[in-house]
C-alpha cells in the first residue's frame, strides 16, 4: 500500500501519495538495464511493465500509397525503436538499399544505440540528443539542418511534437507512415489499483477511456511524458501530477525520481 499523508487546503483535501506500486504503461525490458529498476530499489517501490498499445507495421502496398522515395533522402529522424524497426523492415520488403552517407538523428542514445541492430555504427553518421529531449534533437538539425532532407518514420494518427518544432525551424523534412498503435488489452492489469500510472502517449489515455470508461483516478498518480499526453489526460478528465519533459526532468524517469524526493520529504514533515 501507498504511504500517504493528508493535508487541508482551502477547496479540497489534498493526499500526498507516495507510491509503493507503479504501472509504467511500456514494453517489459529486455534485461534489467532499466532507469525504473534502479529506481525500483532505490525508494523501494514494485515496478509493473505492460504496454497499453501494440504496434503493426503497414505493408508495402499501403506504404506505396504515399509516394514517398527513401532513397531520395540523406538523413533519417527516428523518435522510437518502433520507426528504426519499421523504417529498416519495409526497406528490407521492398527491397530499397540504404545509401551508407545516411545521417541518423535520434531522440535518444539508447535509440542511437538500437541502429547496431541494422548498421554498422562505427561507420555511420550517428546524433543523438543529449538530454533525450525534442529540443536538444532539434538543435542538433538545426545545425545540419543545411542541404539535408530529412525523412521521419511515424506511427499513424500521431501528433509529433518534434514535427511541430521542425516546422517553427523551417527544417525540409517529411513524414512518412510506417505502422500504427493499436489498443491492448488493459482490465485485468488496471484493476489490480496501482499507486502510479506513467503514461507515454494519448493512445495509452484513449485505451484506458474505451476499456474502462468508469475508471475513477482518485488518489492515483498520472505521469505524462510530453505535452500532448498531458492534454490528452485533462482532456479525459483526470489529473497529471507527474509531467515530463522539463527544464530538470528531460526523461519520464528523472521526473519520477523528482516526484518521489519531494513527496518522500512532506511526508517526513507531516
Amino acid at each position: 500500500m501507498a504511504k500517504t499523508v493528508r493535508t487541508i487546503t482551502k477547496e479540497v483535501e489534498n493526499v500526498i501519495v507516495v507510491p509503493k506500486t507503479i504501472l509504467i504503461t511500456q514494453p517489459k525490458p529486455e534485461n534489467d538495464k532499466s532507469p525504473y529498476y534502479d529506481l525500483a530499489k532505490k525508494y523501494g517501490f514494485e515496478p509493473t511493465f505492460h504496454s497499453f498499445v501494440r504496434v503493426e507495421g503497414i505493408d508495402a502496398k499501403e506504404f506505396r500509397k504515399q509516394k514517398v522515395a527513401i532513397e531520395n533522402f540523406s538523413a533519417v529522424i527516428f523518435i522510437s525503436r518502433n520507426a528504426v524497426d519499421h523504417f529498416f523492415r519495409i526497406c528490407e520488403e521492398m527491397k530499397i538499399k540504404v545509401s551508407q552517407e545516411m545521417k541518423y538523428f535520434c531522440i535518444s542514445e539508447a535509440v542511437a544505440l538500437y541502429l547496431q541492430k541494422f548498421i554498422l555504427y562505427r561507420k555511420r553518421k550517428v546524433f543523438f540528443s543529449p538530454d533525450g529531449s525534442n529540443d536538444g534533437l532539434l538543435d542538433i538539425l538545426v545545425k545540419h539542418k543545411a542541404d539535408q532532407q530529412f525523412i521521419m518514420p511515424c506511427s499513424e494518427g500521431s501528433k509529433n511534437e518534434l514535427g511541430q518544432g521542425l516546422l517553427k525551424q523551417k527544417i525540409d523534412f517529411v513524414e512518412v507512415t510506417l505502422f500504427r498503435t493499436i489498443s491492448n488489452e488493459i482490465k485485468t492489469v488496471v484493476k489490480k489499483n496501482f499507486d502510479c500510472i506513467l503514461f507515454f502517449s494519448p493512445i495509452s489515455i484513449q485505451a484506458l477511456k474505451e476499456q474502462m470508461p468508469t475508471f475513477k483516478q482518485k488518489n492515483t498518480l498520472f505521469g505524462a511524458f510530453g505535452s500532448v499526453t498531458s492534454k490528452a489526460i485533462e482532456e479525459a478528465k483526470f489529473r497529471v501530477d507527474i509531467m515530463a519533459p522539463s527544464p530538470n526532468a528531460p526523461s519520464m524517469a528523472v521526473a519520477l525520481e523528482n516526484y518521489l524526493i519531494a513527496s518522500l520529504k512532506k511526508s517526513k514533515k507531516k
